[in-house]
């Protein structure tokens, strides 16, 4: 699981320090996306500072990227091993009303987006709310 681990980090260009590790385990073990507040939880000894940093150098290299469901702070989830985090990479996001899970709906892609002249495209987040599967059992 290690060589894993820094094989993903050194695809992004990304120094495998122990907390990158941590961190980067965490989220290969989620089948959700997770805040910030939710890591802090899982390592209660770490700083909080670290955490941020290692959450913001993920993004930077497009090894994660950042979810606003709406619901509370931002989650991060897992970017596909392909992703550049470019227009057609970005996926639609379901966020579940009752557990409020934020999941990655990666085969389903954002549909185009066709701007007015002399507006430029930055960035684009759907989110589809309802039940999820596991709560609608």
């Amino acid at each position: 699981m290690k060589r894993e681990l820094d094989h993903k980090l050194h695809l992004r260009n990304i120094k495998p320090t122990a907390m990158r590790q941590l961190v980067l385990h965490v989220l290969t073990e989620q089948s959700t996306a997770i805040s910030l507040p939710e890591l802090e939880q899982i390592f209660d000894r770490a700083d909080k500072a670290t955490l941020y940093r290692t959450l913001k150098t993920f993004e930077k290299n497009k090894l994660i990227h950042r979810i606003n469901d709406g619901a509370g702070p931002v989650k991060y989830a897992l970017c596909q091993d392909t992703c550049k985090c470019q227009p057609e990479d970005l996926h639609v996001h379901f966020l579940c009303t009752k557990c409020n899970q934020t999941y990655c709906l990666t085969e389903i892609p954002i549909p185009d987006i066709t701007l007015p002249a002399k507006f430029s495209f930055e960035n684009v987040n759907m989110v589809v709310k309802g039940v999820c599967a596991n709560c609608a059992i």
